[in-house]
């Protein structure tokens, strides 16, 4: 779900993927002689060229006398000491070569690796790890253990760790080429999950994982390391001389990269709750690990892999850390020394931009503008010193430094404001106006820019945001129904201060909201503290409030909200339809969590503590819990090939609706993996109940 929630976390557009069998999509015959779907077609294919962006994406030549962009089609070269440009040639398309990859599929690793020097590849076949030339010549296998029947395997992790540790390789080779790092694992003691595939086939096929769930135990892992020239075998002590023990620090491995010199390996090192990690240098020589930076958030979690820049002396890197309750940067040695805290800022920041070592000195964003969302650019001395903000605090801000850090490129922007592109200097000073966005188009098709509102957090203190899209035949005299499109997992953002298209959707004559709940990115560790054993139950609470904020606007209709959302939004439309019936009358859910104990325990035990010490907390958030309570109408819809939220979590909904003797709607996506209803479908369902069942229902009470 970790993947997901980066991917989805903004789900506002109707991108939603096609997850139908031939026979649901015949049902999207009816949408077309439905309320709003002439408007829909009319305007809704338009939205997204209707503002040609002021947005420029430059590319700096090596002295930082002048930046190349292309606009309109068309290739310039402007000149900063001139502040001219020039019509160049347009370059030839990159090729992308024999050996571009698009990557490993969605929470696994890729299979081998090419040494630095381009003499060896790595790879794991069979569970265990070989050596080749790179055409796959002259093959060496390096282990021999790895077998089906002790289920040992090498150079290769679990989907979890993929999926939620963002390992998408499992073998690392050293800079010099001389050593191949990778990881061994243990699987005969894990539990498995059998995910049913092909089923549309003559024959089905199945696929075995192991996939720990909530209080399962956690597959044993190592770090291994071969030596090319003398080809012997390291196993690092990565727990200080202790076996593995799940639970205790060591628990999860991940991370992995060598210092530059090459003498050690890094790695990151968690326990299962994840409330203490370390960032660790092991010796692939002696296979002795040490500590370089511990950190501690014991009233909730860590955060699994902080930011990290080394310099170029190879001796120093900048650490990201929460440790204060906001993520600020420190500067370390990589023999585990504080040099010092470079920012120590009671707001968040959010990424390294430059360091220029020479000048001492740190280009990096922050959220210190007017709200959160507004990124800001700092500069900032190495030893803390003269930090200051570089630009405008009215807008949200992207940019692209000159080598010599003499100028940067900056888009700015807001939600209501299209992006425009200045030069500026290093004093903060714009220098040159580059690009302004061209919303003719958007105007003319009488587009309504998203609004940004503000609410009081069921807690009755935190101020939280929400953001309202509008049809571009809006009338404000007039009562719309609302739809919630709300991914709402931990640490995400609804409210953007991006320039916001309207969502298409609202051409079929809907609001469209997003709200973002105590589970806010960028706000500090204390508020998304509050989460912490209650997922499913705290950010719904505030969703809710946001939108009950909305009931006093004579054009929103409170007997008429829905609520749609895939993934953690699945299960946040499940959750909000039965936890507030008052509040939402329809929801879709999509390949929805219905129950934590039902997901991986990586994921859930960081943000709900382990299962034996909150089990109150797993027992409250479980959907089955609230079916009694349906009051709406409530399609579910599940992949049956998911293998990421199984389609276990939808069966158990389902059976506890069907029990309570609820009517409600399933669709299923035939050997569809992680996935969603197709948006014709699901507005389809949202068009009937809650605009044409609405309407009969006023006429029948009207006569």
């Amino acid at each position: 779900m970790n993947s997901m929630k980066k991917k989805l976390a903004s789900v506002i557009a109707a991108v939603v993927i096609l997850a139908g069998s031939t026979s649901i999509l015949k049902a999207q015959d009816k949408l077309k002689s439905m309320p709003g779907y002439d408007q829909y077609q009319k305007i809704a294919p338009q939205i997204r060229s209707s503002v040609v962006p002021g947005s420029l994406f430059v590319q700096w030549s090596d002295d930082g006398s002048s930046f190349e962009y292309t606009k309109d089609g068309k290739r310039y070269r402007y000149d900063v000491k001139k502040k001219k440009a020039t019509e160049i040639e347009m370059p030839e398309p990159a090729s992308r070569g024999r050996g571009f990859s698009r990557g490993p599929a969605r929470g696994r690793q890729f299979p081998s690796a090419d040494s630095p020097d381009g003499k060896l590849k790595a790879f794991t076949k069979d569970r265990n790890m070989y050596l080749s030339n790179p055409d796959g010549s002259n093959v060496i296998a390096i282990t021999t253990d790895g077998n089906a029947e002790n289920q040992i395997k090498y150079g290769i992790a679990t989907w979890v760790y993929g999926e939620e540790l963002g390992q998408r390789t499992a073998m690392w080779w050293s800079p010099d080429s001389k050593k191949i790092a990778f990881y061994r694992f243990d699987e005969k003691n894990a539990q498995k999950y059998y995910v049913l595939l092909d089923q549309l086939k003559l024959y089905d096929s199945l696929e075995v994982m192991s996939y720990p769930k909530v209080g399962a135990d956690n597959l044993p892992v190592d770090l291994m390391v071969y030596d090319v020239d003398t080809k012997q075998m390291k196993k690092l002590d990565v727990r200080d001389g202790k076996p593995f023990n799940d639970g205790a620090v060591g628990t999860y491995l991940y991370g992995m990269d060598w210092t530059p010199d090459g003498k050690e390996l890094l790695f990151h090192s968690t326990n299962r709750k994840q409330d203490i990690m370390e960032y660790r240098a092991a010796d692939p020589v002696t296979g002795k690990s040490r500590v370089v930076v511990r950190e501690e958030w014991l009233p909730s979690f860590t955060k699994n892999t902080p930011e990290i820049r080394v310099l170029e002396d190879g001796k120093r890197f900048v650490w990201a850390s929460e440790r204060t309750g906001f993520n600020n940067y420190y500067l370390y040695n990589f023999d585990g020394t504080l040099i010092n805290a470079i920012t120590d800022h009671p707001f968040e920041v959010a990424n390294i931009v430059k360091i220029d070592e020479k000048a001492g000195e740190m280009y990096y964003m922050a959220r210190s503008g007017e709200n959160h969302m507004k990124m800001q650019l700092h500069r900032v001395r190495l030893d803390g010193t003269k930090d200051t903000r570089l630009t405008d605090p009215k807008f949200n801000h992207s940019v692209n430094i000159s080598p010599d850090g003499k100028y940067f490129v900056d888009v700015a922007q807001t939600h209501n404001i299209a992006p425009f592109t200045n030069l500026v200097d290093s004093k903060g000073k714009i220098v040159a106006e580059l690009a302004q966005s061209d919303l003719t188009k958007f105007n003319e098709l009488g587009l309504k820019k998203a609004e940004v509102f503000t609410f009081t957090s069921a807690d009755g203190v935190t101020e939280l945001h929400g953001m309202i899209h509008f049809p571009s035949n809006f009338d404000p005299n007039k009562k719309y129904p609302t739809l919630l499109a709300n991914y709402g997992g931990p640490a995400t953002n609804e409210f953007s201060e991006n320039f916001s298209l309207p969502s298409a959707l609202t051409e079929y004559g809907f609001l469209i909201v997003s709200i973002d709940g105590r589970n806010v990115r960028g706000r500090g560790k204390r508020l998304l503290d509050q989460l912490y054993g209650h997922l499913g139950i705290v950010e719904q609470d505030d969703f809710a409030e946001g939108i009950k904020s909305l009931y006093n606007r004579p054009y929103f209709d409170k007997n008429r909200v829905g609520v749609y959302g895939t993934s953690y939004g699945g299960t946040t439309a499940a959750m909000s339809l039965l936890r507030f019936p008052d509040v939402y009358q329809a929801a879709v859910a999509n390949s929805a969590v219905a129950d934590w104990v039902f997901y991986d325990n990586i994921y859930t035990e960081r943000y709900m503590n382990l299962l034996e010490d909150n089990k109150a907390g797993y027992d409250n958030f479980r959907l089955a819990k609230y079916a009694p309570n349906l009051k709406g109408e409530l399609m579910i819809y599940y992949g049956t090939a998911d293998n990421n939220v199984h389609p276990s979590n939808s069966m158990q909904l389902i059976k506890a609706l069907q029990d309570a003797g609820k009517s409600f709607e399933v669709q299923v996506g035939p050997d569809r993996g992680h996935t969603a209803v197709n948006t014709e479908r699901m507005m389809e369902f949202f068009i009937r109940h809650l605009v044409i069942d609405s309407e009969n229902k006023l006429k029948i009470e009207r006569k």
